[in-house]
């Protein structure tokens, strides 16, 4: 079934178009990922599709059978709303009876009325509703969502974007069977394992979608189409992410020889023109304005040409960075316990583990703004830190990119004694001469996460600390990033849920197993997931029967946990933490106003962003605790 098609749709903000003339079509069950620089269209065009935005040229012709459904990267809900009545506001005759069940039966609910619950049972044996109901719950329960009657604006950031990721696939489930899912950054805020159920779960439904995402290990399991954004230009591709790079390569390569034609015929048709007398004839007139043609052609810009930069680092001494019995713990949460480890020079070292388990606090005590409990942290005196946190950029006042960039430094020194200037670093990074400026106030999101990352790499820093790099990242700047790092000789630490980012670049990883244990595990990400299935098969495979001991534990073990209950002070900590969680969000609130404003001053605004780091940490070790909590409550 033949679901959209777009004909000669252009768009432009100020002068310079998104993209002009783009058209192209969705079919039923197609698997498209979209890819374009951060700044090129790709958001516009999704609302472009969903209605909410309109195209300055060109038709949108959507089938009318098909219902668009779409997740966006900031989520929205109503003030005061619970989980529950976000995820269920549907109006659905299944999806109200199963709202009505799931509340009747919540843990942290009042004891239902029997009469009540019983009729919500037979709604739901009348209505079918079984089935729907376990996949609901399947949805939940991987994306870690357990306890529907908390406030929705009580959640951090991170975890209300897995509840509208929630919201999303449960819809497409109710939906009219001809649906067409709209994905944009699905994976920011997951866990590894919650990105793998998640590849598993979109390659097994069958449903039509649309994707931008940065992850290429999902991008490469989910989708059979990439479509691309370039130059204002559509290209598709068919295929997987490894077809598309190769395929690219062909086009750019057959776009240099064109381009290299057209100007060596641009310089004899100039050389034509200037030597025109000024009453042209008819014949000269089409000569004239195929020179213009010409001219087009020619000066077409090919943003691949990338500098090389063989970094020039601060010397890094013989003493980098030391842990030594190193305690850290959040009230019950132990996220380190008696961890030591010896940096050494050119080190790359991957951080994984579930959310919540402490490795942006880790990452906190390398720094210096965060303090162990006990133990010791040394670093050594030639140790210049490069944070690229996800706090993101922060400036003074507004100041176009190339005034910001210069404000660190005017050159970039290289190895060799050369030096690169600002303007050729933000090329390096995708930012062309026209874009350089611009306002920061007008960039994208995007734009501005990839400048703050160029400004943390132009201080020339020799021990990187990447906390979440890759998101927000478009592809062709993540290469780009991948490229600089491969060649950078300092130490680099990553915490990312990118595994092709982790893959390519680290030696070997830390893994936060929770309860304070971090294993040294020496391969990449993907190593170390293999290696991991591999303990589960054996914990799986039978063992011998043992003979009298063995029944006695095993009758003995549900027992034991089934009387296992909450004690006072944990319910009066759990009541406590609802609290704190909230007034911090509030606390959130007022600092991005404040912030946002524009009114404050220059060491005020260091203070509130500073705070708003703290805060942001504190709402995941809360919110940890909090889950934590329920579960034992539940």
């Amino acid at each position: 079934m033949h679901y959209v098609t777009v004909e000669g749709l252009s768009k432009s903000y100020g002068e310079k178009p998104l993209f002009e003339n783009i058209s192209f079509h969705i079919e039923e069950g197609d698997k498209i990922a979209l890819v374009a620089l951060n700044g090129s269209g790709k958001s516009t065009l999704l609302k472009i599709l969903t209605g909410t935005e309109h195209p300055d040229e060109g038709k949108v012709w959507i089938h009318k059978d098909v219902t668009v459904v779409m997740l966006e990267q900031s989520s929205r809900h109503e003030p005061g709303e619970t989980v529950l009545e976000n995820i269920f506001d549907h109006d659905h005759p299944i999806l109200n009876a199963i709202k009505e069940y799931e509340a009747l039966t919540d843990p942290d609910g009042p004891e239902p009325d029997a009469a009540i619950l019983s009729a919500a049972v037979a709604k739901m044996d009348e209505l079918g509703a079984w089935h729907f109901d376990s996949k609901v719950k399947q949805i939940l329960g991987k994306l870690n969502i357990h306890h529907l009657d908390q406030r929705v604006d009580t959640l951090s950031g991170g975890q209300q974007k897995r509840v509208a990721l929630a919201k999303v696939l449960i819809d497409i489930g109710f939906e009219h069977k001809h649906t067409l899912l709209i994905l944009d950054e699905p994976t920011n805020h997951l866990d590894v394992s919650m990105i793998e159920w998640l590849e598993h779960y979109l390659d097994q439904e069958n449903v039509t979608l649309l994707l931008v995402t940065h992850d290429r290990y999902f991008l490469d399991s989910v989708c059979n189409e990439i479509m691309e954004i370039d130059n204002g230009e559509l290209y598709i591709y068919k295929g997987n992410y490894e077809n598309y790079l190769e395929k690219k390569a062909a086009r750019e390569e057959s776009d240099r020889s064109s381009t290299e034609k057209a100007r060596n015929l641009y310089r004899k048709e100039l050389e034509w023109m200037r030597k025109q007398p000024k009453a042209r004839t008819t014949k000269s007139k089409s000569r004239q304005d195929a020179f213009y043609e010409v001219k087009e052609r020619a000066s077409k810009r090919l943003e691949q040409a990338q500098l090389e930069l063989n970094v020039k680092m601060t010397r890094l001494g013989g003493k980098i960075l030391e842990l030594k019995k190193v305690y850290k713990a959040y009230g019950k949460l132990q996220i380190l316990k008696g961890f030591d480890y010896t940096f050494k020079k050119g080190e790359r070292i991957g951080v994984v583990g579930k959310n919540g388990v402490g490795k942006s606090t880790f990452l906190h005590m390398l720094l210096g703004s965060e303090q162990p409990d006990s133990g010791k942290i040394n670093v050594g005196d030639t140790v210049v830190f490069g944070n690229y946190s996800q706090q993101g950029l922060i400036v003074k006042e507004d100041m176009r990119v190339i005034e910001f960039v210069k404000n660190i430094a005017e050159n970039f020194p290289l190895a060799d004694g050369t030096k690169v200037s600002a303007a050729q670093f933000l090329q390096l990074f995708l930012f062309p001469p026209e874009k350089q400026y611009t306002y920061i106030s007008r960039l994208s999101g995007g734009e501005k996460r990839r400048l703050h990352l160029l400004s943390i790499l132009f201080r020339n820093p020799n021990f990187l600390v990447l906390d979440e790099p890759t998101n927000d990242l478009d592809l062709p700047t993540l290469s780009i990033l991948e490229d600089f790092l491969m060649s950078y000789q300092g130490c680099i630490i990553i915490v990312s849920h990118d595994r092709y980012f982790m893959d390519k670049l680290v030696d070997h990883l830390f893994v936060f197993e929770g309860e304070g244990v971090v294993r040294d595990f020496p391969g990449n990400y993907t190593q170390y997931r293999e290696w991991e299935k591999d303990q589960e098969k054996l914990k799986e495979a039978p063992k011998p029967v043992e003979t009298t001991a063995t029944p006695t534990v095993a009758a003995a073990t549900p027992a034991e946990q089934k009387a296992k209950k909450m004690s006072f002070k944990e319910k009066r900590e759990l009541e406590l933490l609802e609290k704190e969680i909230a007034d911090l969000e509030q606390e959130k609130k007022t600092l991005d106003d404040q912030m946002a404003s524009g009114s404050l001053p220059y060491d005020q605004l260091e203070s509130a962003a500073r705070r708003i780091g703290e805060v942001i940490q504190l709402l995941d070790d809360k919110g940890m605790r909090w889950l934590e909590l329920s579960e034992m409550a539940g």
